[in-house]
């Protein structure tokens, strides 16, 4: 079983910065894939980055590639999104939700472990 758990969420003006973080159990992670997600009120949760399992491959959201970028550390067992040129419509929760395979996926569904969450609020 994989515990996730996020930390990093807060509130930052539009156009400011902000890394999230993920922290995962398990002695396997770097046989992870592990991507983000967010769901803002009254929306369905939506894709926002993925990382394969080395970390060799990302693919990210067309509304946040250019202005977010995520890693891994494996030997930390972390995944982090950093977010720049923020603007209100990022506004979300942020999920960190990791597969047992290597390869990315926008897919929600392929996702078996998520995180509770870490709010990151965006003002005007």
């Amino acid at each position: 079983q994989v515990q996730l758990v996020e930390s990093g969420g807060g509130l930052v003006q539009a156009g400011g910065s902000l890394r999230v973080s993920c922290a995962a159990s398990g002695r396997t992670f770097s046989a992870y894939a592990m991507g983000w997600f967010r769901q803002a009120p009254g929306k369905d949760r939506e894709f926002v980055a993925a990382i394969s399992g080395s970390g060799l491959s990302e693919t990210y959201a067309a509304s946040v590639k250019g202005r977010f970028a995520m890693a891994r550390d494996n030997a930390k067992n972390t995944v982090y999104l950093q977010m720049n040129s923020l603007k209100p419509e990022d506004s979300a929760v942020y999920y960190c939700a990791g597969r047992t395979y290597s390869r990315v996926t926008t897919y929600l569904n392929d996702y078996s472990y998520w995180g509770q969450g870490t709010q990151v609020t965006v003002s005007k």
